[in-house]
């Protein structure tokens, strides 16, 4: 028996602004914390017009979570309070811890075409809420592609798909998290950890994620998986290209307010009185 996770919820992603007015698509946020636990949010944003975007992400900070940026197109700069500095361009990613707690800003460098990517926020556990703070910033060209005999393809930036192993490591959640790119009619089986979360986010063309392979969804839709141990995608007539994102939950309250995600509301009060006092960063 393939053991097939069937799909448990459908998730559409809603319009909003977030930073100074980024233009973006929420597909997680508080509405699914409950349901997605180690994710919190996941923000899809994708477009050629810079008055969407150029306003950017000023100085802000962030505790007891991690951030995972993943540039499809267009470049960010990013500095922090620590004195790092950088690049993220396409097909880059970078998986930032908070831990304790950091100030960034994550700004626009635009020089023409597409800005286009996703944001992920992943949880910690009260345990790690309080680690130093630390980057993983992964080049596009060391993270590995799977090509299959069907000629889909699956870039491993964590966890591993056929052997191969993405270069994300040592992340409490361990992770997978795959982009998978799928031709006309092709099918695909994805094992998964059986203890995840798991989650598939579509963002171009159309697939069936369904146990039947019946019901396709199409680009802008994303699914919350039952439990199995493998994801099973079929595409018809259209290609398909999406993300496929799974974690460990960590069944903890949550506490969240804005950029900073604690245990408790005391925990959210003394961040944010230390914030206002200047004894955030520790």
């Amino acid at each position: 028996m393939e053991n097939i996770r069937k799909i448990n919820r459908i998730i559409k992603g809603q319009a909003t602004s977030d930073g100074a007015g980024v233009k973006l698509t929420r597909i997680l946020g508080h509405n699914t914390q409950d349901i997605l636990d180690p994710f919190l949010m996941l923000d899809f944003f994708g477009s050629d017009n810079p008055d969407d975007f150029m306003a950017g992400f000023p100085s802000h900070p962030h505790r007891g979570i991690e951030t995972v940026t993943y540039m499809l197109d267009g470049k960010v700069e990013h500095s922090d309070s620590m004195g790092n500095s950088g690049v993220i361009g396409k097909g880059d990613i970078q998986w930032m811890t908070a831990g304790s707690g950091i100030i960034h800003e994550e700004m626009p460098k635009y020089e023409g075409g597409r800005m286009h990517g996703f944001q992920l926020w992943v949880n910690l556990p009260s345990a790690s809420k309080m680690i130093a703070p630390r980057y993983q910033d992964i080049p596009a060209g060391k993270i590995p592609v799977v090509e299959l005999e069907n000629k889909s393809r699956v870039k491993v930036l964590a966890g591993t798909f056929n052997g191969v192993k993405g270069p994300v490591e040592n992340i409490v959640a361990d992770p997978e998290y795959f982009d998978v790119e799928m031709p006309e009619n092709a099918s695909l089986l994805i094992p998964v950890a059986t203890d995840h979360t798991v989650f598939s986010f579509l963002y171009e063309g159309a697939a069936s994620f369904d146990e039947n392979l019946k019901n396709s969804l199409h680009a802008g839709e994303g699914v919350l998986f039952g439990e199995g141990e493998n994801v099973r995608v079929q595409t018809g007539a259209s290609t398909a290209r999406f993300i496929l994102i799974a974690g460990k939950p960590i069944g903890e309250p949550v506490a969240w307010n804005g950029p900073i995600v604690m245990n408790t509301q005391e925990e959210l009060n003394v961040a944010f009185r230390e914030l206002r006092s200047g004894n955030f960063i520790k």
